[in-house]
């Protein structure tokens, strides 16, 4: 991975389509999932994961949502490899640059796989033992619970991240700055910080899994609503953290429209930050 100050914005314009295709897809994981969640708790229902959750759309018009998000996550993937090896948004290739542009890699890694459930659950239905195969596939490796508490720190760092750029609104200097993204600002942040909590969960049951030798304790979204039904107010704190993610989708819809691309984008273009600063 190599980055130079000299890319011409043209060189690179395909990409931003690509990117825009790729968070739309990632917005419409994250409405379904969390809209369809927030409509079982208000009938009395559980919120589900994202596995549960798409293998009810396999027929009619939720296999054509299937479709778009298959294609999405596809793009997003192939967005983030390109953005982390040619560093379109400038990320650096200092240490914590480099930091930034491995976790590309793998945020679009782990989209793929989103995308992945989405065509089996078109082709055909499955049910294997998902994430908790793979976590005890990891366990009963040489090290492994050193290696699956590893990653689950990491996890909890992802989420950090995420907390950090909600809190301290890092994001507005990648976003266009407009009337509609003022107006979203706060349920920008919102969705972020929601993002961020339920990623650190994820982490935090990855490493009690090492912990406690139980893949069954380690999931995706599904695992986490788990652990908030288990505790006081928790269908309030699943109902709290569905919403956030409602919040997150509209965070990836506005960046599907309004994203800036440093090194692929006119460097003429206002960002929110500038705006919000120049009001001050």
């Amino acid at each position: 991975m190599s980055a130079t100050n000299s890319h011409d914005p043209d060189d690179f314009a395909w990409a931003v389509p690509v990117m825009r295709t790729g968070y739309g897809g990632r917005g419409l994981v994250y409405i379904v999932v969390a809209g369809v969640s927030l409509w079982s708790l208000f009938h009395g229902g559980s919120a589900e994961g994202t596995k549960q959750v798409l293998e009810k759309l396999s027929s009619g018009w939720g296999a054509v949502v299937l479709v778009a998000i298959a294609l999405g996550m596809a793009a997003y993937a192939i967005w983030r490899v390109v953005d982390a090896v040619w560093d379109l948004e400038a990320y650096g290739s200092e240490m914590k640059g480099w930091f930034a542009r491995i976790g590309l890699v793998v945020s679009g890694l782990v989209h793929l796989g989103i995308g992945g459930i989405a065509v089996t659950t078109l082709v055909a239905r499955t049910q294997s033992g998902g994430s908790s195969k793979l976590v005890s596939t990891v366990l009963g490796a040489p090290m492994g619970r050193i290696a699956l508490g590893v990653i689950g720190l990491i996890v909890i760092g992802a989420g950090g991240y995420y907390l950090y750029k909600g809190i301290t609104k890092a994001y507005l200097k990648h976003l266009q700055a407009n009337e509609v993204t003022r107006r979203a600002n706060i349920v920008l942040q919102a969705g972020l910080v929601a993002q961020g909590v339920v990623i650190a969960i994820m982490g935090a049951l990855i490493v009690y899994a090492a912990y406690s030798y139980d893949p069954s304790s380690a999931g995706g979204l599904g695992k986490v609503f788990d652990w908030l039904r288990g505790h006081p107010f928790g269908q309030f704190l699943t109902g709290a953290i569905c919403v956030g993610l409602l919040g997150f989708a509209v965070f990836c819809f506005v960046n599907a429209v309004y994203r800036i691309v440093p090194r692929a984008s006119d460097p003429d273009i206002e960002t929110l930050k500038q705006s919000l600063e120049s009001d001050d």
